[in-house]
């Protein structure tokens, strides 16, 4: 398997090319702005992929602002990116110029541990290389995401858009969209089951979408009045407000799985008491504390409370190909690069509908 972990030609990588404009920021608290980054020479198994549209994922704003103290800066977020392919290296067999292609989270791995070699670089027990403020073992310093005019990735952590597919809508699924497709997948969620959906928003839009996809009953907990019929225009079968004092009443022992997508602070052994013998909770979301866990919800129905992260490499072509089969992409919010630090105060409040997505035509214009 190839991976741009591995060296890529030492005359070509000397080699220098034109600045690329991005947005960036120095300092954690500081707003983005224009910023000038230099791309590596497309290499012999690399696709140089002139940015279209790039997804805004919270862990964006948390990586900008440095709430997981690990930024590297100058720091340029992104890994949700459409584009075009622009140039391919001489080794290059599945991608031509002119192509629609993606990239997600990862654009390297070691390609030689177990989790690599069975498709699960995201995984990787030696060298994960994430799309932005991650060590760059090509070019060296840190890798630069998708706020940017064009990326270049290894062929193998390149993706294919499918046709049907709106470009736009399509960025998100590279993030948003593959954290709920995998566990989805993973547990076998399909016709005859019961499935919950908790949170609706970024993820858990993308989570109601598939579920209802793969022919489960679908059941969506949220704390929103307001986000009712917008579930069941996104597939839900039936949506529950949790702040009711007795919305849980009677679904003990009812569910078969269950997403939870919320990133705050919530009572997860209410969800864990729905599920079945056997059931299966799992976690997308991040909350910034552990969430206590009774060890008798888990024991006593012999339940599992797992976690996921992302997706492999021929698993999320399988989900974008899913995807374009069945009429899937993001609910968006199209917004131009000069809005960034006001999209992240709107995210903040959930203010978005249900992912941001940037033009990055927009970017020509700091010029």
């Amino acid at each position: 398997m190839s991976t741009s972990s591995q060296p890529q030609g030492t005359a070509e990588a000397a080699l220098t090319t034109p600045s690329t404009r991005a947005y960036a920021t120095t300092d954690p608290a500081a707003a983005l702005a224009p910023f000038s980054i230099t791309r590596r020479p497309t290499g012999p198994r690399d696709v140089r992929i002139d940015i279209l549209y790039c997804g805004v994922c919270h862990s964006d704003l948390h990586q900008v602002r440095n709430e997981w103290a690990n930024t590297i800066y100058p720091c340029v977020p992104g890994h949700e990116i459409v584009g075009r392919v622009s140039d391919v290296g001489r080794d290059v067999t599945r991608f031509a110029v002119g192509q629609l292609a993606a990239v997600g989270c990862m654009v390297g791995s070691c390609g030689q541990c177990g989790n690599c070699r069975e498709g699960l670089e995201q995984y990787c027990d030696n060298t994960l290389v994430l799309t932005y403020n991650s060590p760059d073992p090509i070019a060296g310093g840190v890798t630069f995401g998708g706020y940017s005019q064009s990326i270049v990735a290894d062929e193998h952590f390149t993706l294919r858009v499918p046709d049907g597919l709106d470009p736009a809508a399509t960025a998100p699924l590279l993030c948003a969209g593959i954290t709920t497709y995998s566990p989805l997948r993973h547990w076998k969620v399909g016709p005859g089951q019961t499935v919950g959906i908790v949170g609706l928003g970024g993820l858990g839009h993308m989570g109601v979408k598939f579920a209802h996809a793969l022919g489960a009953h679908v059941v969506l907990f949220t704390t929103s009045a307001g986000k009712v019929a917008d579930g069941k225009r996104l597939g839900a079968d039936e949506v529950v407000v949790t702040t009711s004092g007795d919305a849980l009443t009677g679904r003990v022992r009812t569910f078969d799985f269950i997403l939870d997508t919320v990133s705050a602070q919530h009572d997860i052994n209410a969800y864990l008491n729905l599920l079945k013998r056997d059931g299966t909770l799992t976690l997308v979301g991040a909350p910034e504390q552990p969430l206590p866990t009774s060890a008798f919800g888990l024991i006593m129905g012999r339940r599992r409370f797992a976690g996921s992260g992302i997706g492999g490499i021929k698993e999320t072509q399988e989900m974008l190909d899913f995807c374009a089969a069945h009429g899937i992409a993001a609910d968006i919010e199209l917004i131009d690069i000069q809005q960034i630090d006001r999209a992240y105060e709107r995210l903040l409040k959930s203010d978005v509908k249900y992912r941001f997505v940037i033009d990055m035509a927009s970017l020509g214009r700091d010029r």
